[in-house]
């Protein structure tokens, strides 16, 4: 007769206050956003109301406003300008951790843990330390206002963190896979493309989405450094806090419709996503 195992009564309150803790957790950084979407439906005069009137009339007011139907600035071309910095940055910041990560992984030079330290320590400079001498380089090179600088800083900015993770991803793939593929006479241009990366497409979606979420959500450098042709979207969301007061409606529709690309991109590949930040998890 097969015996079932029982949970202590102890072992049952502990997983009672984790599940608990968990849904305090999820409900603490749920309940802004669903407030913020909500918010977004209501017109102008029921936002200020104080207490909030949650059941006030749904409009799409906020929206036309944000689209420029009120005759304000268009919010294309900073959304554009933002797709394409993250788009790019992330492509390129994967183009160069890839290779990396791949010789730090297989073939690991002496001291790599200092190699990776390294990459990462690049990330501990204060962002406004850097940001003078990054003004005063892109105005003699001519690059202000220039989408292609924000492409350029944000790989620069994305790609430690990137090798970091791609090589623990890249380390977990068996190394008798890669001999045999070098005894069939598979280069390393082969090699990465035919073999490394389909079983590293896991890890390569998330550093991916990582990368691309780091870059989209970026707003000093591109506050400082971008003007009318390469603004983006976060600067665009700033310029509806003005003098003449907080237009909440205007503003919650605006960060909704900026929110939806890093949900949308998030939600398509949340399946890689936990499959490839579970990847590198377990030795």
């Amino acid at each position: 007769m097969r015996r079932t195992a029982t949970v202590p009564p102890r072992g049952r309150r502990r997983r009672s206050l984790l599940g608990l803790a968990a849904w305090l957790c999820g409900l603490f950084f749920f309940v802004p956003v669903a407030w913020m979407v909500l918010t977004s439906f209501h017109r102008e005069t029921d936002t200020a109301a104080n207490p909030p009137d949650l059941g006030a009339p749904l409009t799409l007011h906020g929206y036309r406003e944000f689209f420029g139907a009120g005759g304000g600035a268009s919010p294309w071309p900073p959304l554009i300008n933002s797709l394409t910095a993250s788009v790019v940055a992330t492509l390129l910041v994967l183009t160069l951790a890839v290779p990396a990560a791949y010789a730090l992984a297989v073939k690991p030079v002496r001291r790599w843990s200092d190699v990776l330290f390294f990459f990462l320590s690049t990330k501990m400079l204060p962002v406004v330390a850097g940001l003078l001498p990054l003004y005063l380089v892109a105005q003699k090179a001519g690059m202000l206002d220039n989408i292609w600088l924000l492409i350029i800083l944000y790989a620069s900015m994305n790609l430690p963190i990137a090798v970091w993770m791609m090589r623990s991803f890249l380390a977990e793939i068996p190394v008798e896979i890669l001999e045999a593929a070098a005894i069939d006479g598979a280069g390393l241009p082969t090699t990465l493309l035919r073999i490394v990366a389909p079983l590293a497409l896991p890890g390569i979606a998330a550093t991916g989405l990582i990368s691309f979420i780091f870059s989209w959500n970026e707003l000093l450098f591109a506050r400082v450094l971008t003007g009318v042709v390469a603004g983006t979207a976060p600067v665009f969301l700033t310029g509806f806090v003005t003098s003449q007061g907080l237009f909440l409606a205007k503003v919650c529709a605006a960060a909704t419709v900026i929110s939806l690309p890093v949900l949308a991109a998030g939600f398509a590949a949340q399946d890689k996503l936990v499959e490839g930040l579970s990847l590198g998890a377990v030795k």
